[in-house]
């Protein structure tokens, strides 16, 4: 339980002494600059996530993929839902790095993601500190799938805060070729969409159809019989909802004061309103698990908020450590109480690095 505490603290100490990114690009963008200290983060992300042993709720499951990469070659990809989890299965089968090969180059992927969104913000720091308890911890080093595709979308979600539309379209879809539930965010950008509105709305769509017919068409009835099965409840749903629920509010309530690009503004508040709705829909419906996974999509939504609250209500551009330790705080209590009393918290601790 020490290293994902060591983990933790870290960033926060960081984050507690860092004062919030002021410089701005003539288009209200923040540079997106990735200097040694923040490779040093992807190296440390990489190596934490993907050379955990025995660590993780899906720890034991991913081995089928393994097992059967030793009968696939590349050329038979092309037949295979989440191809992309498939390639670097059969890339680790190759090179025999084994399972560690697979959950390392997710990890890379993944972490690549998560710095990148962090950097977009005007205190990193904090926004990646936000992510260690669940996003990392949970996420990374449990649905190994999805995290790579969240990894990849919030690739995207940084080309859609600077309006590059087909950008965010083509890294989404790359995230469906791990899990294929990402071509859900593709609607998305058509919301955001606010110039050549006609021509955009069109081109995301037609993407949204391809990826849809490629990438989900085949197996969505199995995913929705999967997901809505009465007897398949996501423990720790509401929590995680409610996680998600909190940022929406704090961000419909001061997103006046979040100084953003008119197109993040849009694309956040419209997540903000779905994760709200997504929280009261738990209460009348037995859709706790496809609510769970549609709601991970929607965490870097936690991130936004918590690198922008302290100077939304604060005094912008100063280091406004009572909020951020306030930030802080419940983070810690978020992890405190998921490492100790959440049901499956077991299969994370004690955390183990190893080859296997």
């Amino acid at each position: 339980m020490l290293a994902y505490w060591i983990f933790f603290l870290v960033p926060a100490i960081a984050a507690c002494v860092s004062s919030p990114h002021m410089r701005f690009h003539a288009d209200g963008t923040r540079p997106l600059h990735i200097n040694e200290t923040w490779i040093l983060i992807i190296l440390v992300l990489t190596i934490m996530i993907g050379f955990r042993y025995e660590v993780g709720g899906d720890w034991e499951n991913y081995f089928r993929f393994l097992f059967d990469a030793n009968n696939l070659s590349f050329a038979d990809l092309v037949t295979k839902r989440d191809p992309g989890y498939w390639a670097l299965n059969v890339l680790s089968v190759r090179l025999d790095l084994g399972i560690t090969g697979v959950n390392t180059l997710g990890a890379l992927i993944f972490s690549i993601g998560l710095v990148l969104f962090c950097r977009n913000l005007p205190r990193p720091w904090l926004a990646l500190t936000c992510a260690i308890p669940y996003l990392v911890t949970v996420v990374a080093m449990g649905y190994t799938r999805q995290a790579i595709a969240l990894g990849l979308v919030m690739v995207g979600f940084v080309m859609l805060s600077r309006s590059r539309f087909a950008a965010f379209v083509v890294w989404v879809l790359l995230g469906a070729l791990f899990h294929n539930s990402a071509v859900l965010m593709i609607p998305l950008a058509a919301l955001t969409i606010s110039k050549n509105r006609f021509l955009n709305v069109a081109l995301v769509s037609v993407a949204a159809y391809l990826g849809y017919t490629v990438l989900l068409a085949d197996s969505a009835s199995r995913l929705v019989q999967n997901y809505t099965d009465e007897n398949m409840q996501s423990s720790g749903a509401f929590i995680r909802l409610a996680m998600n629920a909190l940022p929406a509010v704090l961000f419909l309530l001061y997103h006046k004061k979040f100084m953003i690009t008119p197109s993040e503004k849009k694309l956040w508040t419209i997540i903000s309103l779905i994760s709200v709705s997504i929280f009261f829909a738990f209460f009348p419906t037995n859709l706790s698990t496809a609510l769970d996974r549609v709601a991970l999509y929607f965490i870097p939504l936690q991130l936004i908020v918590f690198a922008y609250l302290p100077d939304a209500i604060g005094r912008p551009g100063e280091l406004n450590q009572n909020i951020v330790a306030s930030i802080l705080l419940y983070y810690a209590a978020v992890m405190f109480v998921w490492l100790n009393f959440a049901s499956h918290s077991h299969l994370w601790v004690p955390y183990q690095l190893g080859i296997g």
